[in-house]
């Protein structure tokens, strides 16, 4: 396999005795060929490491509200068995929650003002 010219011209080339590891550095195929793939990979790439935070950051928030969530059901579930159990109870939340009343009722909402 024939090394490409700018390999050659770089090793033959007359370097100070300081830059010489870094000039057979620079010649060294293998090297160049992964930095240039780790550069791509971590900057150009479609799943650059920008998206991949973006990503692992809405992972971490479907998480959380799945938790919220779980949490939540576990709170509706028993308050569903209280007012299943007692009729009073269960008269009194539709009454608040959902404005019920029964016939012959006037039903009178007060909403308290908001301070400005």
């Amino acid at each position: 396999m024939a090394e490409p010219a700018v390999f050659v011209y770089l090793y033959q080339m007359k370097m100070p005795a300081f830059l010489a590891p870094l000039g057979r550095l620079l010649s060294n195929f293998y090297l160049l060929v992964g930095t240039a793939f780790l550069v791509w990979m971590t900057v150009f790439d479609a799943n650059d490491l920008g998206k991949q935070f973006d990503i692992y950051r809405k992972w971490q928030d479907l998480v959380n509200e799945k938790d919220y969530y779980l949490a939540n059901i576990e709170v509706v579930k028993k308050e569903r068995a209280e007012l299943m159990s007692s009729p009073a109870l269960l008269e009194k939340f539709a009454r608040e929650k959902y404005l019920m009343k029964r016939p012959g009722e006037d039903l009178f909402i007060l909403v308290p003002e908001e301070e400005k």
